[in-house]
């Protein structure tokens, strides 16, 4: 392996307020292993993360929605304390979309990855996605973009059902609304439902065909395009349980060749003419047996240390080496190699590690956990406390959810004072009822 440059440090920018982000934990400890001093700018001070031991110092974040000038001034303040540029790496698509806008600004006191103009925005957006992808000829789900609930009822009986409903820039979803980025659903009703909640979420919504795919449809791609524009440091793999189910983050994913997806990747970014980390989302149809795009993510995803090979390279270290002008090693990859995210996937977390084969097969190769690591303990004991916690107030709150309901119920069917209405003469209980409901 290629020693990184450890007189550069890294500096990891997110402005995303969730302490279950496993990528910037990942992130940590990719570089912190490799010797480099690591900054985290995210609020992330109750979270896991700030327990590893592979972390040098937390920053404090722009504040929530903060104009550009604000994040810019943040990072000057950051930049305050090193001698010589650093490796900024933004690990949301917030922040990337952000130090995108703000390239010219922060290249003089950060190394970035060549600017690619609105290039960013463009694929991170659901809804020019699509016409990235027509430019491009991407195979791409049919997506529509409806103008009122009505349209949004239409759009489903078009598309047909399950309907996938997307927010069109998933980063502006304020916190705690209830609100996901995608979500599958059954009816027009609830499209419609959606519709009305545009103005909370902050985007239009998009409505898009639901590719069939069989079990293990869903693929990903991640890499980094160079200073040269040749794509290192990933691969191609398949996820194989995802939270929420068929809609949402890698739970297990698995390292797994396939060349077709490789290269169309490789060919869709240097259409682009893109440049820095990037992570695909894919989707097999089964009757067509086309890959179509669904999700372009302009930084590194949550999953990103699956493609850590066998030279210990992954998109973040790769990052980081050619910014510094160092080799990124030749790939070495490690085919079958596991990730897994415990919190979601306890019982196969608990499978994870490798165990030795016998009859002179070789071992499989190691996997990787998303918390928990033998060299840096911490993070992963306090993972376990606060997700603890996490589900106890979601079970009390779903339980005060069911008794409001109840109670609602109860009082619809009772009269007043809470007594049950008298029956009418000749009505049986049995036809109240009916009535009531």
């Amino acid at each position: 392996m290629t020693p990184l440059d450890t007189r550069i440090p890294a500096v990891l920018l997110r402005f995303d307020r969730n302490p279950f982000h496993h990528g910037t934990l990942g992130a940590v400890r990719s570089l912190g292993r490799a010797g480099v001093e690591v900054h985290l700018v995210a609020d992330d001070h109750a979270g896991p993360v700030r327990r590893s031991r592979h972390l040098h110092r937390m920053h404090p974040p722009p504040a929530p929605g903060a104009p550009l000038a604000e994040v810019a001034a943040t990072l000057r303040r950051v930049a305050r304390h090193f001698a010589a540029p650093a490796v900024l790496i933004p690990l949301d698509d917030a922040s990337a979309l952000a130090v995108s806008a703000l390239h010219a600004e922060l290249s003089g006191r950060f190394l970035l990855p060549r600017a690619s103009g609105d290039t960013a925005e463009r694929v991170a957006d659901k809804e020019s996605l699509a016409r990235v992808c027509a430019r491009a000829g991407v195979a791409h789900p049919t997506t529509l973009a409806p103008e009122s609930a009505a349209d949004a009822v239409g759009a489903v009986a078009r598309l047909g059902v399950p309907t996938v409903a997307k927010w069109s820039r998933p980063w502006l979803l304020p916190r705690d609304a209830g609100l996901r980025s995608t979500t599958l659903i059954g009816s027009p009703h609830e499209a419609a439902a959606l519709f009305e909640r545009a103005a909370e979420a902050g985007s239009r919504l998009l409505l898009q065909a639901f590719v069939p795919g069989a079990r293990d449809a869903d693929w990903f791609v991640h890499g980094y395009a160079g200073r040269d524009g040749v794509v290192r440091g990933g691969g191609t793999g398949r996820k194989h349980r995802s939270w929420p189910r068929s809609a949402g983050l890698t739970v297990i994913g698995e390292w797994t060749r396939n060349p077709e997806l490789w290269s169309a990747a490789q060919q869709l970014i240097s259409a682009l003419d893109y440049r820095g980390v990037f992570d695909l989302d894919f989707r097999r149809d089964t009757t067509t047996g086309a890959y179509h795009l669904i999700d372009f993510n302009p930084r590194p995803g949550a999953q990103f240390r699956l493609f850590a090979d066998g030279a210990g390279t992954d998109v973040v270290r790769a990052l980081h080496l050619d910014l510094t002008y160092r080799p990124v090693p030749a790939p070495h990859p490690l085919e079958g190699r596991t990730f897994v995210v415990e919190n979601y996937a306890p019982l196969t977390a608990l499978r994870t590690l490798p165990r030795p084969r016998f009859g002179g097969r070789a071992p499989s190769p190691p996997g990787e956990l998303a918390w928990h690591a033998g060299d840096d303990p911490a993070p992963g004991a306090a993972l376990r406390r606060l997700w603890l916690r996490h589900v106890a107030r979601r079970l009390r709150d779903g339980a005060a959810r069911l008794a409001r309901r109840v109670s609602a119920v109860f009082s619809r069917r009772t009269g007043p004072g809470g007594h049950a209405p008298a029956l009418v003469p000749g009505q049986s209980t049995r036809e109240r009822a009916a009535t009531d409901a």
